[in-house]
């Protein structure tokens, strides 16, 4: 399909999910997943709507989206998994909810270890050492 193909009211609709990612609309989103979007949709760059809550920092969207099957696991373009952005900006907690979820804290380019370490992000190291 070319780009010319798409219809613009997908890239409308695909553009405010993101946006409603990245803010942290949780009701947004639950509402558009219980309609039928897929969890894991991505964009131009692989990221997911996981991927966007994460690396902002938010919990109540992450768990929206975690509760409709988002994998926690699923890495972009660059190879960076949600768990590895929330290490990166200091997300402890959504790191948290990723691991409760079964993230892999080894998955991805860095791993989300491989962060916590660069970072010195002691407690996250310790918390990835128990799970």
């Amino acid at each position: 399909m070319d780009a010319e193909d798409i219809d613009p009211g997908l890239v409308e609709l695909a553009t405010a999910l993101f946006d409603a990612a990245r803010t942290g609309a949780a009701d947004t989103l639950a509402a558009y997943l219980d309609a039928g979007v897929p969890a894991n949709l991505t964009n131009d760059r692989g990221d997911t709507l996981l991927m966007l809550a994460a690396y902002h920092g938010h919990l109540a969207a992450v768990t929206t989206l975690l509760d409709h099957g988002a994998d926690p696991d699923r890495a972009n373009d660059r190879g960076q998994t949600p768990a590895a952005g929330a290490v990166f900006k200091g997300e402890n907690e959504i790191v948290r909810a990723l691991l409760d979820a079964g993230a892999d804290p080894d998955a991805g380019t860095p791993s989300a270890r491989e962060s916590a370490r660069m970072f010195g992000r002691s407690e996250l190291l310790e918390l990835f050492d128990r799970g």
